[in-house]
């Protein structure tokens, strides 16, 4: 297992009304993160806003490629992005409990906080298929390259792990500074981490570590 230290190469916010930050999805230009009551997109170059959705929004939130995915409370909301109409509603699998919340492989990947573990769920029912387990508190979930990333934040720690999806193993580690908590946690498919601030009204993107090419 491999352990960095983060490179933390932009900050965005704090934001006005924003109180805390819970999950962080990018459509390829935007940012959209979960902001309490509304799932707000800022500009991931110079972090400006772009628009806004209301609705609860306290935790993970999603991106499929054509809609938006967010945990509210015990539901997880299908979304149009350029409307905000909810298109479909499925139950969350850890009855509010749940954190993070990715797409990939066709499926939404949602972390449970406390149950320190990943649900692999259909898309249209909330039907699980598959668990990941972890040994650490779960928040944000994302996949990047065929990796399983997902943060943890208990007290003033909190790192992002890439892990074996078959058995939970840690296979890297980036360790965030003392005292930043990683809430939300997305990846841009190429070099960054969009990471949410659970503490905060701010975003920061994390630099993703080369990978040895031998």
């Amino acid at each position: 297992m491999s352990t960095t230290e983060a490179e933390i190469i932009h900050e965005y916010g704090p934001y006005s009304g924003v109180e805390q930050v819970g999950g962080v999805t990018f459509d390829g230009k935007a940012v959209w993160f979960a902001a309490g009551d509304a799932i707000r997109a800022i500009d991931p170059e110079d972090g400006r806003m772009l628009g806004a959705i209301e609705m609860a929004a306290h935790a993970g939130t999603a991106y499929d490629g054509r809609h938006l995915f967010q945990i509210s409370e015990d539901r997880i909301h299908k979304i149009d992005p350029a409307s905000g109409a909810v298109l479909a509603t499925i139950p969350a699998p850890g009855n509010g409990g749940d954190s993070g919340l990715t797409w990939a492989e066709g499926s939404l990947w949602v972390g449970e906080y406390r149950g320190k573990q990943i649900h692999q769920i259909d898309p249209e029912t909330g039907a699980v298929i598959r668990i990941v387990r972890s040994n650490r508190m779960v928040t944000g979930v994302t996949w990047v390259d065929g990796e399983l990333w997902h943060g943890t934040w208990e007290g003033d720690e909190s790192d992002l792990r890439h892990i074996d999806p078959a058995t939970g193993a840690v296979l890297d580690r980036i360790v965030m500074p003392r005292g930043i908590g990683v809430s939300g946690l997305e990846s841009d498919g190429a070099d960054r981490f969009f990471c949410g601030d659970g503490q905060g009204g701010m975003v920061r993107a994390v630099r993703r570590p080369r990978r040895d090419p031998r």
